[in-house]
């Protein structure tokens, strides 16, 4: 075998790889060069001009501002709560024995399965007939239904993984339940954690489906990009999707870089 078979053979799962994250990348690569372009019209979406006007102006419409903000509004909200509640509910199922802990396992593995047309409608039903004005609540509400259940796979994970043996060593060096769970238990779920809430950050931002039946008159990013489009989306809806890549790839190489310190 020639030695450029042999680089071959050796590497060609690498190369498999960087094929298959270049596809992945592909429309982000696309996203970050239009935020750059002065389109020709509204309604083109053609690489026309560079520009950095769009970059220096990302509020040139006010509404997508506006609905930017209400975004992260509601996915702070929905993520804190989420994260709160699924956390608790992972610790419950990973080292408590309960009478119906089978039933609420699959309960909360059922949203998953769910299509998100069935639950926006469901929700939307619920709250009409409890008589609740469809809003910004409401959207928090159903955001925080579909997270929770990502948060609870999430740090569940992380919990089943743990070595319980480190808790005990802690115990057996009298430390009191609240000093192990604080300096033992916490900082080996937190990984889990923070990555459980990233992902209900993202989920909530991106979610139109669920939030359409149940927005009422509140416009999120992704509804009104949906309602842009019909008149031609501004380049300024490129520059919120590459910035928001640019962030979150930005925590991921922080918390690489970051662990192995840790550890």
């Amino acid at each position: 075998m020639s030695r450029a078979a042999r680089w071959l053979a050796d590497r060609w799962v690498v190369g498999v790889a960087l094929l298959v994250l270049g596809y992945l990348l592909l429309p982000v690569a696309v996203v970050a060069a239009l935020s750059l372009n002065r389109p020709a019209s509204r309604l083109s979406y053609d690489f026309h001009e560079f520009t950095l006007d769009n970059w220096r102006n990302p509020c040139a419409s006010a509404d997508l501002c506006d609905a930017v903000v209400r975004s992260v509004q509601i996915g702070f909200l929905a993520t804190v709560v989420a994260t709160t509640l699924g956390t608790l509910t992972a610790f419950a199922l990973t080292r408590h024995r309960f009478r119906g802990r089978a039933a609420v396992d699959v309960l909360v593995f059922l949203p998953l399965a769910t299509p998100e047309l069935v639950m926006g409608t469901s929700l939307l039903a619920l709250f009409v007939s409890a008589g609740v004005p469809q809003g910004f609540w409401t959207v928090v509400v159903a955001h925080v239904m579909f997270c929770l259940s990502f948060v609870v796979v999430t740090v569940k994970a992380r919990l089943t993984g743990m070595d319980r043996r480190l808790e005990e060593a802690a115990m057996d060096l009298y430390a009191s339940p609240w000093q192990t769970f604080r300096r033992i238990t916490l900082p080996l779920a937190w990984p889990g954690i923070v990555a459980a809430a990233l992902l209900s950050f993202s989920l909530s931002f991106d979610d139109f489906i669920v939030t359409n039946f149940n927005a009422g008159a509140t416009v999120t990013f992704p509804m009104y990009v949906w309602g842009a489009a019909q008149r031609g989306i501004p380049p300024q809806v490129n520059v919120v999707g590459t910035a928001m890549f640019a962030i979150a790839l930005l925590l991921v190489l922080f918390h690489t870089i970051r662990t192995p310190r840790s550890r």
